[in-house]
Formats: C-alpha cells, structure tokens, sequence
C-alpha cells in the first residue's frame, strides 16, 4: 500500500497495537519482517501508522506473534479495512489535526465516560458555551476560527444522537455547573440542556458536590473512550501544547479507577437533575 502523507490518530493506533503485540512475542522488527516477506523499513512505516495495511497482513502478523485474541484480532482488522471518510474529514486543513482525531474517536467509540471539574461536558454543550469557551483563548482567535471550532463542536454530538447512540457518562463538578463563562442567561439555557439530555436513556449526568468532604480528584479531568475490546480503548486529555491521546493499558486501568473513585462519591442521576434544577432557578 502506498504511503500516506497524512496520518490520523487511528492509523497510529492500529500500527501501535501491531507493535506491542510484536514485542510481546518477543520478536526485533527484522525477525517480524522476515516472517512476512519484507524488510525492517516496511514494517517500521506499517507500525508508525505511515503505510497501510491489508487484512491478509493483519492476520499474518498476529499469527506469527501468538495473538490468540479472537476480539481483538477482529477489531484490528476492522480498523486496517475500514473506508470511513467521516464529517470531520471537512475539517481538514481547517482546525488542528486533533480535532479531527478526537471526533473520529468518538465516532466509532462503544462507550464514553468523562469527568469535568471546571467546564460543562464538550458533548453537552449549547453552541453559546461553546463560543465563549473558543473566544477566551488568549491568543484570541479570529471569528472565523472559532466559529469553526463551535461547529464542530456541535457536529460532534451526533454520536449521542444517532439512531444507535453510543452510551454516555459524565460526572461534573458543581464548580463547572456554577461558573458562567458568559451571561446569566446563557447559563441557566446551558444547565436545562444538561438536565433535558440527562433524561435519555443512554445518557448518565452525575453532579459532585461542594458539600462534600474529603474530594482531592478536581485535577481527575478525563474523556475515557471505550473501543470495541477493553485493549483499545483511549484516554483523551488536554495537555500544555495540545491533546494528549493516552493507550497504554496500565495507564488506562488507572483512569477506569480513577472515575470510579470519582463517581463513587457523586450524587446519584435523580438527586444530580435536583441540583442542576435548583442550580438553574437560582438564574
């Protein structure tokens, strides 16, 4: 397959967990490579993401390394033959390439659990949220820019309402309901928003009180994205210079923790929509 001059967080993925399946085997780059029938350079370009790959050579691969993952064999597969040309794909050359990638993620995620502790959800968000979050970026963008990023935004929340909507949780600290980061107005539609995709049967808000004690987990932000085998699921995080897209298991067993340390402690759906309600009326 040619090379790619462009290559999206999935393809690096897919070519990831092609290499850590070769290094659990035990096997160097060359000695994989000559399984195969091709050289070292190949396999580097195929495990970085840059050349493609076909089923037949998906399923070669995981044969020579043992991979008896039935699951995760199909899943593998499914990522190297796919031919999604999604909505994001408009966007390219438009906003940052982890724009793109966050919403291809999502896109073919099985489930979605997030923590916020200072802005409402992104999925939940109304499009005047939204505006004021991309307008107070310093430096400022220009109008343009950001109405690109509040579009796709907005394009973003397809995936809670398609006719399979994916399953969504998300649990908020009172902080990211109370902060206004535009007028009072703006602020009680935002929480009625919250409340009215709250009642969806797929969809799970849970508030974290001020009147708690004990809560240390205000840094515990996360977007956990689940795959289709618990191995592919991702971790997306805002980092100083950008997103930061988080795979390895032993960091993805501690974030599941994490939230469920979280979520253990917040308010339970119907007592979370009574906040949220008061929240509102005092707008």
């Amino acid at each position: 397959m040619a090379r790619r001059t462009q290559v999206t967080a999935r393809q690096e993925r897919l070519g990831a967990e092609l290499r850590k399946l070769r290094e659990a085997a035990g096997l160097k780059g060359r000695e994989a490579a000559s399984l195969l029938g091709t050289d070292a350079g190949r396999l580097s370009q195929i495990e970085s993401g840059v050349a493609g790959v076909s089923e037949e050579t998906v399923r070669r691969l995981v044969a020579h390394y043992a991979c008896t993952d039935a699951a995760l064999i199909e899943a593998l597969v499914a990522m190297a033959t796919e031919r999604v040309r999604g909505w994001w794909d408009g966007y390219r050359g438009l906003l940052p390439d982890s724009f793109l990638d966050t919403a291809e993620l999502e896109h073919h995620a099985t489930h979605r659990r997030d923590v916020e502790s200072l802005n409402i959800p992104g999925l939940l968000q109304t499009e005047d949220y939204a505006r004021a979050v991309f307008s107070y970026r310093v430096p400022e963008l220009p109008a343009a820019d950001t109405e690109l990023r509040v579009q796709h935004r907005m394009r973003r929340r397809a995936v809670l309402e398609r006719p399979e909507p994916v399953g969504y949780e998300a649990v908020i600290h009172e902080a990211a309901l109370r902060i206004r980061v535009s007028d009072r107005a703006a602020a009680r539609v935002q929480l009625m928003r919250v409340l009215e995709l709250s009642e969806a049967s797929h969809i799970s808000v849970r508030v974290v009180p001020f009147d708690l004690d004990g809560f240390a987990g205000a840094w515990s932000t996360m977007m956990y994205v689940s795959g289709p085998v618990p191995k592919l699921d991702t971790v997306v995080r805002d980092a100083p210079h950008g997103t930061a897209f988080v795979d390895s298991e032993a960091q993805l067993g501690a974030f599941r923790t994490l939230f469920h340390k979280v979520e253990a402690v917040s308010l339970e759906p119907g007592r979370s929509r009574d906040l949220i309600h008061r929240l509102a009326k005092e707008l």
